[in-house]
């Protein structure tokens, strides 16, 4: 398994577990016991070595002693900035002037909703303001970058500054993405293409801004994503099989005899299923689990510079700069993946005939 692999499973296994609940104005105590091995160890071990007569429990009791005692009251504040930042909630931050220089503004509660005899929760939350604030600036982006594409044309007969910076990408992205994977009838998919694009790229990028937040960080957001994706490939499977759209489900080998017919239609017919199900599972799950695996990244190295709090901490801080920077390019490359995956998925289906 590759670095990022691991990454994206670490990330999908972090966000999978449910974060306890802890009130903002009881520290929690310490306890050597709960940390890692590796971290425990590394503690303990300079203080066996300087007493060489001193038993293991004994070492940790003095760990444990020293921290509660440098700590004043008997107990250490441990602060939590990882999860907060990659989970949704029913607040934002937003900039304040005194500190910690952020206010939590609470985003209204609205009754659940009985659908089926289950309580749907409508209320906005936080990665739901940014999915539609990624919205309106894709939707500010490409239309205000339309009309003055339109009046430069107009005028000039070339457009110039941000609208035609603009207009390289659209042209690469129906040219290269969608028209190469879907050369009959692309063209009528193009804005589906480029909306999906762009509004990844805004969620994406939004995630890194201060007080910001990923929504694509968010399995929900992706898994939505996929979901409109699937429905419009299989449309489009239909419009463009007609009834031979069966067959995309169904396998029947028409080449083959009867008595293999048989057979092969009921081993092949689940893995055709599956088959359909796994792509929008594999949109969701890649977009997700990079997006948030960066985040935790760059909040670790973060964290790791509190924890040196010396000439040493520069390491960690050059690190997570690196990575920043690492992370604006994948803003870009997740937008691109998903926009060219959601390319082939159509183009294999309307040229399975």
């Amino acid at each position: 398994m590759t670095f990022s692999g691991v990454l994206a499973l670490t990330a999908l296994l972090l966000a999978a577990a449910p974060a306890p609940a802890v009130a903002e104005s009881a520290p929690q105590s310490f306890s050597v016991g709960a940390m890692p091995a590796l971290v425990l160890q590394a503690m303990v071990a300079p203080e066996i070595a300087s007493r060489p007569g001193e038993s293991v429990g004994a070492a940790v009791n003095r760990v444990e002693a020293d921290a509660m005692e440098q700590s004043g009251n008997g107990a250490v504040e441990r602060v939590d900035i990882i999860t907060p930042h990659i989970t949704d909630s029913h607040e934002l931050e937003l900039p304040y002037w005194k500190a910690p220089f952020y206010k939590a503004v609470h985003l209204p509660r609205w009754k659940p909703v009985m659908i089926g005899g289950f309580a749907v929760d409508l209320s906005p939350t936080k990665h739901v303001v940014f999915i539609l604030l990624a919205a309106v600036l894709t939707m500010l982006t490409l239309v205000g970058a339309a009309r003055a594409h339109s009046r430069d044309h107009r005028e000039r007969g070339v457009p110039k500054g941000f609208a035609g910076g603009l207009e390289a990408m659209v042209l690469y992205l129906r040219e290269e993405v969608v028209m190469k994977n879907i050369p009959h009838g692309g063209a009528r998919y193009v804005p589906f293409i480029l909306t999906l694009f762009f509004l990844i790229l805004f969620a994406n990028l939004l995630g890194l801004i201060p007080y910001g937040s990923t929504a694509t960080g968010n399995i929900s957001v992706t898994a939505t994503l996929a979901i409109v994706t699937f429905i419009v490939v299989e449309v489009a499977g239909m419009r463009a099989l007609g009834a031979g759209y069966l067959k995309t489900i169904f396998y029947w080998p028409s080449d083959m005899p009867i008595a293999i017919k048989l057979p092969m239609t009921l081993i092949m017919t689940p893995v055709e299923i599956v088959s359909k199900l796994t792509k929008p599972f594999a949109l969701a799950i890649r977009l997700f689990a990079n997006m948030t695996a960066g985040h935790i990244v760059v909040l670790a190295l973060i964290g790791l510079i509190f924890s040196f709090a010396s000439i040493a901490s520069a390491a960690p801080l050059l690190m997570a700069v690196a990575i920043m920077m690492l992370e604006i390019f994948v803003a870009f490359l997740q937008a691109f993946i998903f926009a060219l995956l959601s390319s082939v998925f159509i183009g294999q289906i309307v040229e399975s005939h």
